[in-house]
């Protein structure tokens, strides 16, 4: 009878459970940042475009409506910016370098999770690979032979955990890579974005 994936992970021992831990909660965090990060997204251009004309129909309050009744890192940078602008355009930048930091907080939260499940995954694999190698000695030591019946059992196990502690790792890298991606394309977002919008507001002071 063929086995199933449910009977590999019986028979890769105690180490298993671990890994599987790993892979479960490592996936959880992986859907919040999926879609956190999917909300946090936003058209940039058409925002800025559309933050320049409530600038010039009804001035900052306009602007700052517009801001509080959309979503995304870039709406609440251009927020904390626009209700400092009677302040003038330096309490404007801090107030915008302030909730950048705080956005890029917020983006990142959770990634040093994934990244540790990554880096730990492998290593209890390796860790039950070790186990079944002592598992796999301690049989030819009681039996007194070396014949492959007897070393099955234990290799089997250090075969298994290896494995799926590398397949775990292997997952989660491929969304940690993806995450950090897109979380840089958000930062780059952001800086550009902030930086046209102290240019517009620069240019409405100039105008008065």
């Amino acid at each position: 009878m063929e086995k199933t994936l449910i009977d590999y992970y019986w028979d890769g021992g105690g180490f298993m459970h671990p890994i599987l831990f790993c892979l479960i909660i490592g996936l959880a965090i992986c859907i919040e940042r999926f879609i956190t990060l999917t909300r946090s997204g936003l058209n940039t251009r058409q925002f800025l475009t559309k933050i320049k004309g409530a600038l010039d129909e009804g001035g900052v309050q306009r602007a700052v409506e517009v801001c509080a009744n959309q979503k995304g890192s870039v709406a609440a940078i251009f927020h904390a910016g626009l209700m400092r602008m009677d302040k003038g355009i330096d309490q404007v930048e801090k107030a915008i370098v302030n909730a950048g930091a705080i956005e890029m907080a917020f983006l990142e939260r959770g990634m040093i999770w994934i990244a540790f499940f990554i880096a730990m995954a492998p290593m209890l694999g390796f860790t039950g690979t070790v186990q079944g190698m002592i598992l796999a000695f301690e049989a030819i030591a009681k039996a007194n032979d070396i014949s492959p019946t007897i070393v099955a059992s234990g290799i089997g196990v250090a075969l298994l955990t290896t494995l799926f502690g590398l397949v775990v790792a292997m997952v989660l890298q491929f969304f940690h890579n993806f995450f950090t991606a897109k979380i840089n394309r958000l930062i780059v977002d952001m800086e550009e974005s902030s930086a046209a919008l102290v240019e517009a507001l620069v240019e409405i002071e100039q105008k008065k």
